[in-house]
């Protein structure tokens, strides 16, 4: 048996994969962001510790035989997540999440102090990366900046309580702006740029590489075997990549969870850091990845449901209701609830309805919400295409995916077959899970299996027409509205 272990923003999974390559059982736990100022957004690593033994204990309760005979964890994580740690290993203070919009001005201070920025890491400065985080703490918290010994990502920190040792892999290392990505090592120059050396952030392994054992003690607490190897794991984006199978050039996969992320392999490294997307090794040697990202996806559900009272499954019902004419003339919806990225690199950026009249009820306005993000991350996929990526494969996962109607949106809006998967919601944890395996010897071929389709969603020509009007309208709000948000 193997473990994939995935630390999300809203909650952290766990899976348990068998060596048939069939998953026995899952187990999850929720999480809370904290925002203690407005466009700050943070976690305390001890609530990821916490929730990952409730959801593995969860797990060894439905499934004790199988729990018994694990062999191997892998990890994945939320990207880009600042954990300070003090020299006895403590956090020093909450970690600093990738939908954090407060480092903006040390964004343009990493850009003139790392003139070859977008070279070696292959992506600009944006605000939820990790670089301008640390900058932003040495000029507004001094005291955590010198007592800082060592700077973990969010699912490397879980590493660490697993086995005591610190470490990080390539995918998630390269969204740190720290990271020569084609070399995939460290790069001094831009730690320098940030006043720091490498004996302040973790070594780094292939994702697949095992990097330590579970610690007897945990091992006790949880009832694991003696001698659990712990991979390196991933960042999210790649471990889902390899949940959906997704190694070779061309293979891609669209995710609607609290980002929504649009992701294609390559098999070089491709930087277009002028069009806001990301450069990003993958979790498997010699393989990176092409990505945009919008920072609001399936969270704008969820807010939407807060506002007015109701739950996911009663909002996506109703919106089935809203007829071609009620869409045609629905409110544009900006989705830019945390600001965005992928095209924009907006920290500014804000969610606006336009176009409320007194007949607009929820179900409208739910659809709204659904079209705005199937706009926003069309936006990513024009980007992608602008500079020469092709996908051969688009696979669609996170929570927003269960959602038939959404899927079809997607596909009537960009025009291309999206395929669906039987479960959605597990895929980074399976890609997780997949490189425990592939850390014991694991044959790669069996391994990593391609995607069972559960379903396509074809595009339909008439709709995709009506959209693409809508789209001009809704790209050009944004521009209209830019210059305002700031103020």
């Amino acid at each position: 048996m193997f473990l994939g272990i995935d630390l999300g923003t809203s909650e952290l999974k766990v899976l348990l994969l068998a060596s048939d390559g069939r998953v026995v059982g899952t187990a999850r736990h929720p999480l809370s962001v904290s925002r203690p100022r407005p466009r700050w957004s943070e976690q305390d690593p001890e609530d990821w510790w916490r929730a990952a033994l409730i959801a593995l204990l969860a797990l060894r309760k439905n499934y004790p035989d199988e729990f018994a005979r694990i062999r191997a964890i892998g990890l994945s994580g939320q990207m880009h997540g600042a954990v300070l740690l003090d020299a006895n290993d403590r956090p020093l203070r909450p970690a600093i999440l990738w939908n954090d919009m407060r480092s903006v001005r040390e964004c343009d201070e990493l850009t003139a102090r790392a003139p070859r920025l977008h070279e070696i890491a292959g992506n600009c400065a944006m605000p939820g990366l990790t670089a301008p985080k640390l900058l932003w703490v040495a000029r507004h918290e001094p005291e955590h900046f010198r007592k800082l010994a060592c700077v973990l990502l969010p699912k490397d920190y879980l590493r660490l309580r697993l086995t005591g040792l610190k470490g990080t892999d390539p995918s998630d290392a390269s969204g740190t702006l720290w990271l020569d990505v084609a070399r995939r090592d460290w790069s001094d120059e831009l730690l320098h740029a940030c006043d720091m050396m490498r004996t302040q952030l973790p070594p780094i392994e292939e994702g697949s590489r095992a990097v330590g054992v579970v610690r007897r003690s945990v091992a006790s607490e949880l009832g694991l075997p003696a001698n659990v190897i712990v991979a390196a794991g991933g960042g999210d984006t790649a471990t889902s990549a390899l949940g959906v199978g997704a190694v070779e050039a061309g293979d891609g996969f669209l995710s609607l969870g609290t980002s929504g992320v649009l992701s294609v392999v390559t098999d070089q490294f491709r930087p277009s850091p002028h069009l806001g997307v990301h450069a990003l090794c993958h979790a498997i040697p010699n393989r990176w990845h092409r990505t945009s990202v919008v920072l609001s996806a399936a969270s704008c559900v969820r807010w939407l449901c807060k506002l007015t009272s109701t739950d996911e499954a009663t909002l996506l019902g109703e919106v089935e209701s809203v007829g071609a004419d009620r869409r045609a003339k629905s409110p544009l919806f900006l989705p830019y609830l945390s600001g965005e990225r992928t095209p924009h690199n907006d920290p500014y950026a804000q969610g606006v309805f336009c176009g409320l009249v007194d007949s607009t009820d929820r179900a409208t306005l739910a659809y709204s919400v659904l079209e705005g993000v199937t706009f926003a991350l069309l936006d990513g996929f024009d980007a992608l295409h602008a500079d020469g990526t092709r996908e051969t494969m688009l696979s669609l996962i996170g929570g927003g995916a269960r959602s038939k109607h959404w899927a079809q949106l997607i596909a009537d809006a960009f025009g291309v077959p999206i395929h669906r998967q039987p479960d959605v919601q597990s895929v980074a944890a399976l890609g997780a899970a997949r490189l425990g395996w592939l850390a014991v010897d694991g044959d790669f071929s069996v391994v990593i299996r391609a995607p069972l389709v559960l379903e396509e969603f074809i595009p339909d020509a008439e709709r995709h027409s009506t959209l693409s009007a809508r789209l001009a309208s809704f790209r050009s709000m944004y521009r209209q509205l830019r210059p305002l948000f700031p103020q």
